[in-house]
């Protein structure tokens, strides 16, 4: 059972909402603006509503797959896999969502930076420390109106409350390499944030073109 949890945590994490939602209003998220199918690029492309309803949705796969993993090996009679705790079985589901949510089957194994989601993972497993997080992207965002600044503050701040209340040193870990990933994939972020490009939430953009890098497009 616990194999079928992980295999269904990959699946819930892979659903790559945006892009469904985008074909219901008739676009390909993929080639507008920054061609992501995570919310932010939705909010821009289609506007807040179903931006938002995106975000909702992408936390939710990860929090269901953490959340669901938890109850599950908190059953009376539920043996342990492979020796961990509940919570840190918990965790590992969530993480394989963020790689579901990166990888995903639907989009030709291509995927988004995954924050939503590892939000959602984190809320579902400790959601003192997703809670953290998500207030410092929020306060982070309502400054400055830039979501990729608010995702790297966020991302740090919940890794410090991590280290703050005393979580096991397997999500201790596992926070520490969420952090560092979400900040690598952020770096042509920082970097249009010094040259002063980097586009604000709300603010609008073109469709992609022949001429912008293809890593760019393709991200989703």
């Amino acid at each position: 059972m616990h194999w079928l949890l992980i295999l269904a945590s990959f699946l819930i994490g892979s659903l790559p909402f945006g892009f469904w939602i985008g074909l219901l209003y008739g676009k390909d998220v993929r080639k507008i603006g920054s061609g992501n199918t995570g919310a932010t690029n939705v909010i821009r492309a289609l506007g807040w509503g179903p931006g938002l309803f995106v975000f909702f949705l992408d936390v939710a796969k990860g929090a269901v797959a953490s959340a669901g993993a938890l109850w599950w090996q908190n059953q009376p009679g539920q043996a342990p896999f492979l020796g961990m705790q509940p919570s840190d079985f918990a965790l590992l589901c969530g993480v394989v969502a963020v790689v579901g949510h990166m990888l995903s089957p639907f989009l030709g194994f291509k995927g988004g930076k995954g924050v939503a989601t590892g939000l959602g993972a984190m809320l579902g497993v400790a959601p003192v420390v997703g809670g953290i997080g998500f207030g410092g992207f929020l306060v982070v965002l309502a400054l400055t109106r830039y979501v990729s600044l608010g995702s790297v503050i966020g991302a740090w701040a919940a890794f410090a409350t991590a280290i703050a209340t005393g979580q096991s040193p397997l999500l201790l870990g596992v926070f520490g390499l969420l952090c560092a990933y979400i900040i690598y994939r952020h770096v042509p972020n920082m970097k249009r944030l010094r040259e002063g490009t980097e586009p604000k939430l709300g603010q609008k953009t073109q469709p992609s073109t022949p001429d912008e890098p293809e890593e760019e497009v393709a991200k989703t």
